[in-house]
């Protein structure tokens, strides 16, 4: 038996969440790998799921949970043996099939990860999907020639997960760093992250010119809507935006101008399903990247059994950072 966060869907009734006792044959039989979760995390996502704010959950019942790490009991699959390591984010993981907020997961070997050496999983859940996301942000934005000295780049969403993280990456990488956030009185915060400079977000979310000051040499985006098309418009020539995010909104009411005036890049990044050697590296320059103090920094506690109550709060915007979520608590 193991307790997981369980969600239910029937007829009338709608979907229900709630904290369950499950017997181990529950778990699905397409996975190859048996693994104890120590900690997982409650993202935006699974926020959606747990609260039935949005269809994420595609097969039901569910247990919920796109994060995990822990250690592996027992495998079929020629990659993993009992007591290794290992962290997962992504591949349907809470949506199509059995997640992570739970003790107990079957998970495909081919998902997995090997936490780095001096990561424990504690901290690889402080990072998690968010800060996955946002170094693969990073990667693209070096990808594409967005170094330190060609400018300052944007964060928004700063003080949520993914921007937190995002701030963090870039000015360890030696960036100047401005933080976009309508929780301004956060700004200690920020700049205890690495943020140089921090701006309300009232300065980009609403309706803009096609074409507005060059301010910024590469964005990573994490809220999407008028958010996004403004920090275009902003963009210098030559620059990069990379938009992973939908906080605002899913619409994009922006032109084309700042592309074919200004040759703007406009990068999407899916954190779902990346390929493993692109995996092995963000989850390498991660671990080297960002010491425990800042995870510390980053990161609040909680236990499984207060997965429900705060799910709300992190769809509202009122959870700075990550929560980690310790399951067996």
């Amino acid at each position: 038996m193991f307790k997981a966060v369980f969600l239910e869907k029937s007829g009338d009734r709608g979907m229900s969440a709630r904290l369950a006792e499950l017997d181990d044959s529950v778990l699905p039989a397409d996975g190859d790998v048996r693994v104890q979760i120590a900690y997982s995390s409650l993202n935006y996502k699974d926020s959606l799921a747990v609260t039935g704010s949005s269809p994420v959950v595609r097969k039901w019942p569910m247990v919920p949970g796109i994060d995990g790490a822990g250690n592996v009991i027992d495998s079929s699959h020629p990659a993993w043996k009992p007591g290794d390591r290992v962290v997962i984010t992504g591949w349907g993981v809470g949506e199509m099939h059995f997640g992570c907020l739970a003790q107990l997961a079957s998970l495909k070997g081919d998902w997995l990860v090997a936490l780095p050496n001096g990561l424990s999983a504690r901290h690889a859940m402080a990072i998690g999907t968010a800060g996955f996301t946002a170094m693969l942000c990073v990667m693209e934005l070096e990808g594409q020639g967005v170094v330190p000295k060609r400018g300052p780049v944007l964060v928004t969403g700063a003080a949520g997960g993914v921007g937190s993280m995002a701030v963090a990456i870039l000015s360890r990488l030696g960036y100047d760093v401005t933080a976009s956030t309508g929780r301004t009185h956060e700004a200690e915060y920020l700049h205890s992250l690495g943020a140089k400079d921090i701006i309300d977000r009232a300065e980009l979310s609403s309706p803009g010119k096609p074409l507005q000051h060059e301010r910024w040499a590469g964005v990573v985006d994490s809220v999407g809507s008028h958010t996004l098309a403004n920090a275009i418009a902003q963009t210098m020539d030559g620059g990069t935006v990379t938009a992973c995010g939908l906080a605002q909104g899913f619409d994009f009411p922006g032109t084309v101008m700042p592309f074919i005036l200004r040759s703007v890049r406009l990068i999407g990044v899916n954190s779902v399903t990346v390929p493993l050697p692109r995996r092995e590296m963000a989850w390498s320059r991660l671990a080297t990247l960002l010491p425990a103090d800042l995870l510390d920094t980053v990161a609040t506690d909680i236990g499984l059994t207060e997965v429900i109550e705060q799910a709300p709060s992190v769809l509202a915007g009122q959870v700075r950072g990550r929560l980690v979520v310790d399951v067996d608590a």
